[in-house]
């Protein structure tokens, strides 16, 4: 298994350990881009053309309810492919 397959596996199971960092690895990888908070915020907001955007506070540990984002968004993307 590889080191991807061994982060989405974490996302799926809604590990509770992750990192802003690989959260935002595996946004950025199914095309999402992260803009910089203004103002000294905590908040990164995530961006994809034709989707919700997603905001995550960079704290440690990611609460659950962020994975859960991330989680939807590898789902949904996961399940477009299998439908081609």
């Amino acid at each position: 298994m590889t080191q991807w397959d061994k982060l989405i596996s974490r996302i799926k199971s809604l590990d509770k350990s992750m990192r802003f960092a690989e959260l935002q690895k595996v946004l950025e990888n199914y095309g999402y881009e992260m803009t910089a908070p203004k103002g000294g915020s905590s908040h990164f907001t995530f961006r994809k053309p034709g989707c919700c955007p997603i905001t995550i506070p960079k704290h440690e540990p990611i609460k659950v309810v962020y994975v859960k984002m991330v989680k939807a968004v590898v789902e949904c993307d996961n399940n477009s492919k299998n439908l081609n």
